[in-house]
């Protein structure tokens, strides 16, 4: 096995088409985007008999808690690949060993898109990869099949979603959508009433602007909209991607709670998602079942009710480069005990 750069866009996103498990982390796009967030990009293909079995994209975090190089949603692979997972990884990991230490990380950090299996865990743990001690994207997810029919669809959601969004037009909502990223700063005024109640760090608006930028040219980006009585109280970002749909940032405004515009929102993103032909829609992070006083709890009840299934990932992993981890595993431990996760 060898590992060359993929400096070709059609090269990446074509290779990636063949593979069943991934997320928009790993596009080319999600790339571009990090680049315009001024972070320093790597893309790499793992080659076994001058054939492409997988592919690394990761980029170098630089932040006040330390230096460490990121692969989000990593460790993509053709399915009849997966046998060499082990043996990837291990060359891969002693080039993010030599990259780190030209970059001065003190650690490697992966957010697996391996199924959490006991396999797959000891895989990380055979190669000194331990627990990180926060993750920074999804290791949780829920997921829907949106093959079946529109009815059928209705039909296997939560009894009271179902009748929440039946209910939203008759209480007047309207739900509409728009590739303008002016319209950002309509969503990011919602999603400034969201992070006041819930205190969490919030995204920036050049953030969002930027993400917005880097997917709009190829049409894999929308803001949906909730109004009602000539105001927005609900609104969505949604990805679209290789025939997936992610919904990646939401914002309501609590003095509208009783509304369900969210439920109309939602569904409709959903059908949106399924005229582009899309076969599965993720609606993102979720908490446990076993901690019903997580930060997510009423947000994971939300996304339940549209019926579909859990999906676990490998816990994110991190392999220490220097002493410095060590500083940075101490602030994260804390802010994370703090954040109430």
């Amino acid at each position: 096995m060898e590992i060359k750069k993929i400096q070709i866009k059609e090269v990446w996103e074509g290779f990636l088409s063949g593979c069943k498990e991934k997320t928009f982390l790993q596009s080319w796009n999600w790339g571009e985007f990090q680049k315009m967030m001024g972070n320093k990009i790597w893309r790499f293909g793992i080659f076994e008999n001058d054939n492409l079995i997988s592919t690394a994209f990761f980029y170098k975090i630089q932040a006040k808690r330390g230096t460490f190089l990121f692969l989000p949603h990593s460790l993509v692979f053709k399915q009849q690949a997966t046998s060499n997972k082990q043996q990837v990884l291990k060359i891969l990991l002693e080039k993010l060993k030599k990259i780190a230490k030209e970059e001065n990380a003190s650690f490697i950090r992966v957010g697996p898109i391996l199924e959490g299996t006991k396999e797959n865990i000891e895989i990380f743990k055979n190669l000194g990869f331990r627990n990180a001690p926060i993750h920074i994207h999804p290791e949780l997810t829920w997921e829907l099949d949106i093959s079946p029919l529109k009815e059928e669809l209705l039909k296997n959601m939560r009894k009271t979603t179902r009748y929440l969004i039946r209910k939203s037009p008759k209480e007047g909502v309207e739900i509409f959508s728009s590739q303008n990223p002016k319209d950002l700063e309509i969503f990011y005024k919602l999603y400034r009433d969201v992070v006041s109640r819930q205190k969490f760090i919030p995204f920036s608006l050049k953030y969002l602007k930027n993400e917005f930028s880097s997917f709009s040219p190829d049409n894999q980006i929308l803001i949906f909209f909730g109004k009602y009585k000539n105001e927005i109280i609900s609104s969505g970002i949604f990805i679209f991607w290789q025939n997936l749909a992610f919904y990646h940032h939401g914002a309501s405004l609590l003095r509208y709670s009783k509304i369900p515009a969210s439920y109309s929102l939602l569904w409709e993103a959903i059908l949106k998602a399924k005229k582009r032909g899309c076969q599965k829609f993720n609606f993102w992070g979720i908490a446990s079942k076993e901690n019903p006083k997580h930060p997510w709890a009423g947000l994971t009840l939300f996304k339940k009710g549209f019926g579909g299934y859990k999906k676990e990932y490998v816990k994110t992993q991190d392999f220490p480069i220097s002493q410095k981890y060590w500083l940075t595993f101490i602030f994260e431990k804390i802010r994370k005990t703090k954040r109430g996760f």
